[in-house]
């Protein structure tokens, strides 16, 4: 649309961004964490070890020469001709983060014939915390809400998924941990009314979930999406998750089976979330898919024709986390105030988010909200993690 709004795009350019402290020293430190994490022979090393120094010294390389025909046709159309002999730190932020996750999986051998394989070099940092003293807390925690009535578990369960892994609020019903009557709220827009009209206890639809982490951030959306199962809200939902190793923590169908075996390992209301769930894989009421898309570096407006039909149908599409956030916003420096209708309104369905922020961007802020959040904490508030926002475009 030629009036549809615009801003400038984030790269990490900007000394003292935090785009730039990601490039500069979060991504280094991936690498050697990945390094230590698994016993990898020569080759893996001095494949990261070139990594690491084109990612502090030198420029955005070509994939290798083996990289088989149609992900390197992918990446070119995805604009990797044009970035190859840039710095990391002048094209796209989420371009730069993007690429990099995927020629770290190149170094570890992850798509190359021979024994790593398809071996998902995080999973040691995601297998752990399904097994974790807090993932138990906050699965015993369950059994507490199972007197409560289903409007209050579900208000429980959605700002569970909302806040992810931060223990201290995952299962608190809305009123106690969402309702803050503080000058900077941790809940800085709130649109779950609208997110529950359009999810009627009516048995029909579909709900297209688009997960973000795997571990103890995916438990409490698996969980979410049980219950609305079991209440009748939805006849079906579509769990989308990555195709490979993504960004760390990122779910793919290896995490989803992890999580559900977990879940049905423990006891009480979790167990029976559990079987909720794998009875619905089992019936086809849940379903797990995936596309290259999904790991691609561009926003949701260049969604693919397939996609785009699957989340035209879907009752509602619920996206999970930051980073589907910049993709479905934009990854751009918007106003705070740029309305959250505005810059979702090319997406061909209902859409929502839950979305802890972990990163500059931010829409659909009241102007009062956003001077209350600069006051109190000057920038920090958009990437310190300790706010959340659900946010809905009903395109009524």
């Amino acid at each position: 649309m030629s009036d549809a709004p615009t801003a400038p795009v984030i790269t990490g350019a900007e000394p003292g961004s935090f785009p730039h402290s990601t490039l500069a020293e979060r991504q280094p430190a991936i690498i050697r964490q990945v390094r230590d994490a698994s016993p990898y022979g020569p080759a893996q090393h001095r494949a990261l070890d070139d990594l690491l120094r084109s990612c502090t010294e030198g420029v955005i390389e070509d994939l290798p020469a083996d990289t088989d025909p149609a992900d390197r046709a992918r990446w070119q159309a995805w604009g990797l001709t044009d970035h190859v002999g840039r710095s990391w730190f002048e094209v796209p932020w989420l371009w730069a983060e993007s690429y990099f996750y995927r020629v770290l999986l190149d170094a570890v051998g992850y798509f190359a014939p021979g024994p790593w394989q398809g071996v998902d070099p995080f999973r040691p940092f995601k297998y752990a915390e399904l097994g974790a003293p807090e993932t138990r807390e906050e699965l015993a925690a369950l059994d507490a809400l199972q007197g409560k009535s289903p409007e209050e578990r579900g208000r429980a369960l959605l700002h569970g998924s909302l806040w992810g892994n931060r223990a201290d609020l995952s299962f608190q019903l809305s009123a106690e941990g969402a309702e803050s009557r503080d000058a900077t709220p941790g809940l800085v827009a709130d649109d779950s009314d609208t997110l529950w009209s359009l999810l009627p206890p009516d048995d029909s639809g579909t709900l297209c979930l688009v997960a973000d982490n795997a571990g103890r951030e995916l438990v409490p959306d698996l969980l979410l999406t049980a219950h609305l199962l079991n209440e009748h809200r939805i006849a079906r939902a579509v769990l989308y998750v990555k195709p490979w190793p993504y960004y760390v923590s990122d779910a793919t169908t290896a995490d989803v089976v992890d999580a559900l075996t977990r879940l049905r390992s423990a006891s009480g209301a979790a167990a029976e979330y559990g079987d909720i769930l794998w009875s619905a894989m089992a019936d086809g009421r849940l379903t797990v898919r995936t596309h290259p898309f999904l790991a691609s570096p561009l926003p949701y407006t260049e969604l693919p024709d397939d996609l785009r039909a699957e989340f035209a149908r879907a009752r509602l599409t619920l996206f999970k986390g930051d980073l589907n956030y910049r993709r479905l916003v934009g990854d751009r420096y918007w106003p705070p105030t740029t309305p959250f209708r505005d810059v979702t309104a090319c997406f061909p369905g209902p859409v929502a988010t839950l979305r802890t922020l972990k990163s500059d961007v931010i829409t659909g802020l009241t102007a009062a909200t956003e001077a209350a959040l600069v006051a109190a904490e000057g920038q920090s508030w958009r990437t310190s993690g300790t706010h959340a926002l659900i946010q809905v475009n009903p395109r009524k």
